[in-house]
Order: C-alpha cells, then structure tokens, then sequence
C-alpha cells in the first residue's frame, strides 16, 4: 500500500470519512454492477444556484477521496428533474406571462422564454452543465423525461405498481389526512392539456401496468405507467431513483433531512438498497433566508466567477459543509486569500498533512504553486487608494514591489489584479465612508508620519508592521486593534483593512505619506461627502 493510501485511509478530512464509509459499504469489493455510483440531483424548476454546483463540488471530491484508497472503478450522474411539473414562475425569467400560461406542464414541454433551446427544462439544463464543465467535472448528464420516455425506468415503474400499497402505506404515514384523501404515488400527464396532474387514481391495474383516472375535462383514462405517461410523486421518485440506477452515494441539503427515511423505505420496496447519504447544512443570501432558485437570491456561479477564480469558489465549498453558508459578494475575497494561504502551505506539508489540505480535493492531490505575491485583500485596497480602473495601475505598484513579478509569470497574481479592480468598483467604491481622526488618532497618524518621512527600511512589509505596531502601542490604543481599525477608516474608508506595514510596502513610503497627509488634512473624507 502506497504512502498516499495509507495517509488517506487515516485522514480526517471529510471527503475521505465519506469515501471510508462507502467502501465499508461495497464491503471493499466492486459492485455487481462494475462501480461504485455516485449520483446529485437537480430540480430545474429555476436558473440553477450555486447551491447545485455544490453538490456536485463536493461530490467530485467525494468521488476522488474513494478512487484515492481502493482500486473500485466509479461513475457520477448528474440527474435532472425536468419532467417535473412547473408549479410556479420564477421570479428571475422574462415572458412572465407566457410562463403562467404553461403551469404545471413537464418543465421541458415549458417554452424556453429566453428564446436559446427547446424547452426551460433544457435551456436550464444547459445552463448547469456549461456551469459544470467550466470546473472541469467529469459527470454523465441523465434527464428525467429522457430517463422515463426511453424505457429506461420500466422495470421500476412497473414494480411500483406491484407494491403499490406496500409504498402508498409508507407516504400515507408522513401526509395530513386532507392530503392523504386524494394522494398517490402517480402523477399522470393529462393527453389532452399536457399538464402533470394532482388527481385521485380510481384504478391501479399491477396485471396491466396501468392507473385509471379523471382527466381534466372529466373523461375517464386510463394510462400506462410507462412510456413518459406518468411520473412519480417526488418523494416517491427520489427513492425509486436510487433502485433504479442502483445508486451508492447522493448527498443533499438539510431541507430533505426529515424525508430520507422515506426515500430509504422505497428504495428498499422497490428491490434496491439504500445508499449512503451525507446531508449538508444550506446556503443563505446576505440576510440570512434561504437560496432558491425561483427568487433568484443569493450568488450565482456567473457572479461568483466575475470577481474571483473557479478555484476559490471550490475552496469555499470544501469548508464545513455541515455549517450553514453565507453565499454573498463580501465572502469572496477571504475565500480567494485562505485559497493561495493553504496552497502555499501544501508545499511544505508531509503527505498526511497533504491530504487534510482543501487543496489536494479542490486539484485532486495535484494543486499548482501558488504565484500570488500580493493578498487578493491588498490588491484591494490598492485599487481603493490608487482609484484603479484598470489593472495596469495595480501592476505598476506590484512590480515596485516585487520586481520579480510579471502577468506572464504570475497569472493567477494578473488574473486576480483584473478581479480586485472589478470587485472594487462594483462594491467597495460605493460603500466607502472616510472620517477625520480624533485627537488621539490624529497624534498618532502624525507620529507614524513623522516615522515614514525619515524610514530608511526599504520596502520591508515586517519591518514597517512592527513600526507602525509600535506606534499604536505608545499612544495608548488598547486594544491595539482600535488603532489599525482608526487607519483603516481615516485611509481607507472601510472599518477593516490588510496588515498596515505589507499595504505601505506595497503601496510605497512616498505614496503613503502622501495618503496620510490627504487623511490628515480632511481631503478623502471631504470627496467621499462630494
């Protein structure tokens, strides 16, 4: 056994507790089947959140932690629900009102009302898997409406109606009598509208494969269960799914907590065994409420990506996945710093520390160096005191610097100098508030001033952090964190800043002496108020 699998098996990172659990599961042999099936699901009820980049995220991570400590061949299904029936238009599309029209009708019957594809299933659809693709994810694509018109979900669709009462009694369990009255398992498409239909079954022939019921108009029908005829209520489905593919891993938010014994009871009912689940806690908007796809709050992945590299947005999915998330713009540079802070780490880790590195299942134990010379949060309060509109004013304090430097060189530095100009812009240039200092404060700037006129230290970062510590300390800030929050607002206009003395030795002594005498003489709070 190699030293990789060894430190893995032995891991406590939480991609390779899953991967321990599923291998214990498959008893450490391949499956009947030839792999191990890992499976996430997507409802493209809405444009798809970065919630369900998430999931996918993760269990990639999942997936290559188990291909890291047994030999067992594995596959990734990303399964869509797009025979699911609109239930309601979602805030964030256009043609609001074509959209009324088709309520309730399979989502890739809907008309896309952006005009680009065949359906708002597959234009949503669409949408996820070029996000998926972006990350580079391996992952085959199964659409519900394909899954059921094929043929491909038969035998489970017929097996349904055989044991129908065996998994009616498990959903009449969880529903309140008014809803149990008219409840089935079947949902038919009505031949005459096209809609997915909440109705009573009258009939449920097991002999003929069939559900008799009242179509909209009041005519009696009788359907197939297969051939696309009839889908699954979506609790039902979740588990027949997992008999279906023979599923051995999905893992899904807290929101389905309370139904996974259900979806466990009819996986087993219908001949299949359930597989391991790992549920995460869910992500929240700015304000604390849930994301959704209908409203359309909270980050999306194209918004993510206009100010931050894929690799960050993987890195803030690695972190305590069973903490509730706060997915908004102000979490986007801290992701991006903590990111280059655990890559550069990586370099000098042994191979069990490696392991226990968000690195190592962000680049499936192959990350690149870090060149990141400059903190994403320096680059931006550098493009806040030079008003950078372009990132070539970044570079020419960069390479001051860091001579060694260059956009060649260092293109993940370059790529996130163009970010933190657009990220300044968009949210940190509108929220700024400069002050004038209080007495206390201004003595002190005034020292620290004094100081920098006569530095001769070069462009030492420590050695001007501990000047300007030092400063702090003999004029009475306690805590001394008072003292960097007074710079911070008098010179930068935000209550929070980067270590004082690597900003001066980016920025540079004579630009900061000029910065101070601006803060000092009231000019930056006086064209803030202008």
């Amino acid at each position: 056994m190699s030293t990789l699998r060894d430190a893995a098996m032995n891991s406590k990172a939480w991609p390779f507790e899953e991967a321990r659990r599923i291998l214990k599961r498959v008893g450490g042999k391949t499956p009947a089947k030839g792999y191990v099936l890992f499976e996430t699901g997507y409802g493209p009820s809405g444009l798809p959140h970065i919630g369900t980049f998430g999931e996918v995220a993760r269990t990639t991570m999942i997936r290559r932690a188990f291909e890291t400590i047994c030999d067992i061949p594995t596959r990734l299904v990303c399964f869509s629900d797009d025979m699911d029936g609109m239930r309601k238009v979602p805030e964030n599309v256009p043609m609001q009102e074509m959209m009324q029209e088709n309520l309730q009708r399979p989502l890739t019957v809907v008309p896309d009302p952006f005009g680009t594809h065949a359906s708002f299933g597959d234009h949503n659809n669409a949408m996820l898997r070029r996000f998926l693709d972006t990350f580079g994810f391996e992952y085959e694509f199964i659409s519900a409406s394909e899954f059921y018109k094929s043929g491909k979900f038969d035998e489970i669709l017929l097996r349904a109606v055989e044991r129908y009462d065996d998994v009616m009694k498990v959903m009449l369990a969880s529903l309140r009598e008014e809803r149990s009255q008219t409840y089935s398992i079947f949902l038919p498409i009505s031949p005459t509208t096209g809609r997915v239909l909440y109705v009573p079954i009258r009939e449920v022939n097991a002999k003929d494969g069939t559900i008799t019921f009242d179509d909209e108009d009041g005519t009696e029908t009788t359907l197939p269960v297969t051939g696309g005829n009839v889908k699954l209520q979506w609790k039902p489905d979740f588990g027949a799914r997992w008999a279906g593919l023979d599923v051995d891993f999905e893992m899904y938010g807290k929101d389905h907590a309370a139904n996974t014994p259900i979806y466990d009871k009819i996986c087993e009912i219908l001949g299949g065994k359930r597989p391991e689940h790992f549920i995460y806690e869910l992500f929240l908007d700015q304000n604390g409420e849930k994301i959704s796809k209908s409203k359309g709050n909270g980050l999306t992945i194209d918004e993510w990506l206009t100010y931050a590299s894929t690799e960050s947005l993987s890195y803030f999915m690695y972190g305590k996945p069973k903490t509730a998330k706060r997915m908004h713009f102000d979490v986007i540079p801290k992701a991006v710093d903590e990111y280059h802070q655990q890559l550069r780490a990586y370099a000098t880790q042994d191979e069990a520390k490696r392991v226990d590195n968000p690195v190592w299942h962000i680049h499936n134990g192959n990350p690149p160096e870090s060149k990141m010379v400059v903190p994403f949060a320096m680059l931006l309060n550098l493009a806040s005191v030079a008003s950078a509109t372009d990132k070539s004013v970044l570079w020419g304090f960069i390479q001051q610097y860091a001579p060694d430097a260059s956009p060649e060189g260092n293109p993940d530095l370059d790529a996130a100098a163009e970010f933190a100009v657009r990220y300044f812009n968009d949210f940190v240039a509108p929220t700024r508030v400069f002050r004038l200092p209080n007495d206390q404060e201004r003595g002190a700037i005034e020292d620290l001033l004094a100081r920098l006129r006569v530095w001769d230290g070069g462009l030492d970062g420590d050695a001007l952090q501990t000047m300007v510590f030092a400063v702090g300390k003999e004029h009475g800030f306690e805590p001394l964190r008072d003292w960097f929050k007074a710079l911070y607002e008098v010179l930068l206009g935000a209550s929070e800043g980067p270590r004082f003395g690597g900003f001066i030795a980016l920025y540079g002594i004579e630009e900061t002496v000029s910065l101070i005498e601006k803060g000092l003489a009231g000019d930056l709070a006086h064209r803030a108020e202008a």
